[in-house]
């Protein structure tokens, strides 16, 4: 091959390398928790929780972004058709308290109940989890990896029928299926790095707990549209609140663990 040919190859190999490092800088190209496979891992304990965090954290972004964009380009777009309107004037990104609190429209809450079937609904809400940052910290570091498994695997379902239903749904933006999709994938890499963490904290212990069962689908298929859009609300808002419940306790469990609460 000539000088020139191979300037040209060596200039696409370059090129190839720093879209690459790019793309797994914006999170797009993601890396599985433990590459060789669950049952062939060769990971070190650090390394675990650290591909973990970081799959966590864009889990939790992703449900936020899901669950914004949702509100104001369909949730929104839809109610605003309909005759009450005192809780559509929203801001372009509206925060759930602002909506929350435009909810409080009668003709819409005493028909529909949705402010207390938002808030209480979480099929996960059965799950014992601290009510907060300062809880997690005083609560034993099995627990919490429990809580962390029992999370991920009630969320199995559910995503996978959200993506579904995502699909079939008029006047849903390409960007709300696209992180449906990827949420659904990332929670199962999750889910495996957590089995292995498990397996490595505490050697030769079985996780058997039960968790929670999602029994939703119905409301995202019914024929009742103000229903329907509700339940999809519901879910998303679930998935942000359990995704940033993840998100704590596993920062809170590397930090514990890895560097000994020492961060």
């Amino acid at each position: 091959m000539d000088s020139k040919g191979s300037a040209q190859k060596g200039s696409r190999l370059l090129l190839l390398l720093v879209v690459s490092n790019l793309l797994l800088c914006q999170g797009v190209v993601s890396t599985p928790v433990c590459p060789n496979g669950p049952g062939n891992c060769q990971v070190s304990l650090r390394d675990l929780f650290d591909r973990a965090v970081m799959v966590s954290h864009y889990i939790h972004n992703l449900s936020s972004e899901m669950f914004n964009e949702f509100v104001s380009t369909v949730f929104l777009a839809y109610f605003q058709k309909k005759p009450f309107r005192s809780f559509i004037e929203c801001p372009n990104n509206p925060n759930e308290l602002n909506l929350l609190d435009r909810f409080q429209d009668k003709r819409y809450a005493q028909g529909k109940g949705f402010i207390t079937m938002a808030l209480n609904s979480c099929h996960t809400s059965s799950l014992p989890t601290p009510e907060d940052k300062e809880q997690a910290q005083q609560t034993h570091h099995e627990v919490l990896m429990s809580l962390i498994l029992g999370l991920l695997r009630s969320w199995n379902d559910p995503l996978y029928h959200l993506v579904t239903e995502v699909r079939g749904m008029k006047g849903v933006p390409d960007a709300i299926l696209s992180r449906a999709i990827e949420i659904e994938e990332e929670n199962k890499r999750l889910l495996e790095g957590m089995e292995m963490i498990f397996g490595q904290v505490i050697p030769g212990a079985k996780e058997t707990e039960p968790y929670p069962v999602w029994s939703g689908l119905p409301s995202l298929q019914t024929k009742d549209e103000d229903a329907r859009h509700s339940a999809f609300y519901n879910l998303l808002h679930c998935l942000r609140r359990d995704s940033s419940k993840i998100d704590t306790y596993l920062k809170l469990l590397n930090c514990r663990i890895i560097y000994n609460n020492n961060c």
